[in-house]
């Protein structure tokens, strides 16, 4: 056997360049780069070695390590988890800075390998710097706080631990069912040990998409299913997308006569003018979405796990006699809320329930509904963002705006806050993968290092950051990063002086106003954040406009410009879209002295009569 001796630091970096992976027949590195951050957990060991390896694993420097790790999660997502990249850190805050975003991948099944350094495997110098004691467990360290949201964990104490650690975590990475967050604890000590490692361990390997064929049995109880339904109804997930789906989908919907709704990770799965897309689903969905599904008989859920904001905390789906067929190619989330399960990749799973369905759509009646849910919600919704003069505008009229200056291409981020909830009802995109928005996890701070991810993966098409004050204060500086590896973005910040999307959750539960907007916090002197000033200060171009009209003449601008382009916009902390959406279960206190509690109280014992929980 030959054997090549390297450190295991360099034995990691020369495994990841020769992964490789394969789409629309191009092969091209499986792993587009590696995020760092240098500290003395990781500098000497995996610094050098990816020094060395230049670019056939290129490292990008972040501002945080939470920052820079969500860039990474953003990068797989927007590649449909086709491409990915490594993240690493020191120890100690380095490494727990991660911790979020490792969540934010898990929630949402993204691939993202974590290097965070480690402790030292020898244990002579221990306590060392940044060293979290166990004072119980000698095994334990700070990396142990990323077990519970990996989907794989392993602890790189011994050089050749490289070998069988890195062949599981590829397994892992690349598998449709159970990708998701790597965490690789990399001890400092053995980064920089030696061993005479197989050559072969090092042979390139093609990853290829695994498009799991649905069983026979299962698929056969689909299609009976479905042949019963006289107002099916389709939900689209993620999966639809990550699976490349949404040309079989459409095909599908068009031949069945099958309206689909989209949840936030499914949302442009079809195109916003297609006969049969009604749009967004649930707690933030629109009228034809909400309403329909309150009457299907049979929702077929495609790649979606079905979480609360997409079923109204299950008050929706009212059909007494409703079924749930799950076609999703993870069985954990197929079986969820005692679906019917089709345990499948969401392409092959449709071709498959195609070929046996024979003649079998929808009834016409159904169709007719479907056309005039979806011709009322289009007029409905084009009231909320029509051109306003309002001093200050509500999100919907600022997302009116950035919809009119809008190209088919165009890549919309976002995360927290009001902005998703208006953006999945209100957005319509023209183009597969155009709205990218991390609700899975509702990560404040996601939305600018998450452009920067997505704009690294698209870099053709225009990435358009919808973020509001609250986030922005809670994460900027990977602008600072997007301007220094000159990628192009345009933000567009909502001013609500404040966290307004929870101040309306809280006067809505019956609270006061009460910590979440600026001047109910407590406060000796208001915060009067100069954004335009700031985002200037890490190397953004960057303007404040007085309204809708300077928004639209703004946004004209800052595409024809290079760089990162900032327009900040002061905005209505009170209003929201009030058509569309559906109740959202928020426990509201069974006792208080308040009136406004009370009241709320007995609305929301009633509302919870709906849930259909166990069904």
């Amino acid at each position: 056997m030959k054997t090549i001796r390297l450190t295991a630091a360099q034995a990691v970096v020369k495994f990841l360049s020769n992964q490789f992976t394969e789409i629309d027949g191009k092969k091209l590195p499986l792993f587009a780069g590696c995020w760092a951050i240098f500290g003395h957990g990781n500098v000497a060991g995996l610094g050098e070695a990816l020094h060395a390896a230049g670019e056939e694993l290129p490292t990008f420097r972040g501002h945080n390590e939470q920052g820079m790790a969500l860039a990474a999660v953003a990068y797989a997502k927007a590649s449909r988890r086709r491409r990915m990249m490594a993240v690493t850190t020191s120890i100690g805050p380095g490494a727990t800075n991660m911790v979020t975003a490792a969540a934010v991948a898990h929630v949402n099944r993204i691939p993202v390998l974590l290097l965070p350094g480690d402790v030292f495997a020898n244990r002579a110098p221990d306590p060392v710097l940044q060293q979290v004691e166990d004072f119980n467990d000698g095994t334990i360290s700070a990396n142990d706080c990323f077990k519970p949201v990996s989907r794989y964990f392993d602890r790189i104490a011994r050089p050749e631990h490289v070998v069988p650690a890195l062949n599981r975590a590829i397994a892992v990475l690349t598998d449709p069912a159970d990708c998701g967050p790597v965490t690789l604890a990399f001890c400092q000590d053995v980064q920089a040990e030696a061993f005479d490692y197989p050559e072969s361990f090092f042979a390139p390997r093609l990853h290829r998409q695994r498009r799991t064929p649905a069983d026979a049995h299962e698929l056969d109880e689909a299609v009976a299913l479905l042949k019963l339904a006289k107002k099916p109804y389709i939900v689209a997930g993620g999966g639809v997308l990550y699976s490349g789906a949404e040309a079989a989908l459409k095909a599908f919907a068009e031949k069945r006569g099958i309206p689909v709704a989209e949840t936030q990770a499914g949302k442009s799965s079809l195109p916003h003018d297609h006969a049969f897309a009604l749009g967004a689903l649930g707690v933030t969905g629109t009228s034809a979405a909400n309403s329909l599904a309150d009457e299907a008989d049979v929702v077929f859920a495609i790649g979606t796990r079905l979480a609360d904001f997409a079923t109204g905390s299950w008050s929706m789906f009212r059909n007494p006699k409703r079924k749930i067929l799950a076609l999703n190619v993870q069985a954990f989330d197929a079986t969820k809320h005692r679906a019917q399960t089709l345990v499948a990749d969401a392409l092959t799973g449709l071709a498959a329930l195609d070929a046996k369905l024979g003649n079998w759509s929808a009834p016409q009646k159904w169709r007719d509904a479907v056309a005039k849910a979806k011709a009322d919600w289009v007029q409905e919704a084009a009231g909320f963002t029509a051109p306003t003069n309002a001093a200050l505008p509500s999100d919907a009229q600022v997302i009116g705006a950035l919809q009119r200056s809008a190209k088919p291409s165009d890549i919309v981020v976002g995360a927290a806050g009001g902005l998703p909830g208006e953006m999945h009802k209100l957005w319509n995109p023209s183009e597969a993968m155009g709205y990218h928005f991390e609700y899975g996890y509702s990560t404040m701070g996601y939305e600018i290092a998450g452009a920067l991810g997505v704009k690294m993966a698209h870099p053709d098409r225009e990435v358009i950051v919808t973020v509001g004050d609250g986030s922005y204060l809670m994460m900027n500086s990977e602008i600072a990063s997007a301007v220094m590896l000159g990628q192009k973005l345009i933000i567009v910040l909502n001013d609500n002086r404040g966290y307004g999307c929870i101040n309306r959750l809280q006067l809505a539960t019956g609270g006061a106003s009460f910590n979440n907007l600026l001047q109910t916090s407590r406060h000796e002197v208001l915060p009067n954040v100069d954004f335009v000033k700031h985002a200037a200060s890490l190397g953004a171009t960057a303007v404040k406009v007085g309204g809708v009209s300077e928004l639209e003449t703004a946004l004209a601008k800052a595409r024809k410009a290079k760089g990162v382009q900032v327009i900040v916009i002061d905005t209505d902390p009170m209003i929201s879209t009030p058509a569309g959406g559906n109740w959202w279960d928020v426990a509201v206190p069974e006792v208080s002295s308040r009136k406004q509690v009370r009241d709320a109280r007995k609305k929301y014992e009633k509302a919870v009569l709906a849930q259909r929980i166990g069904d």
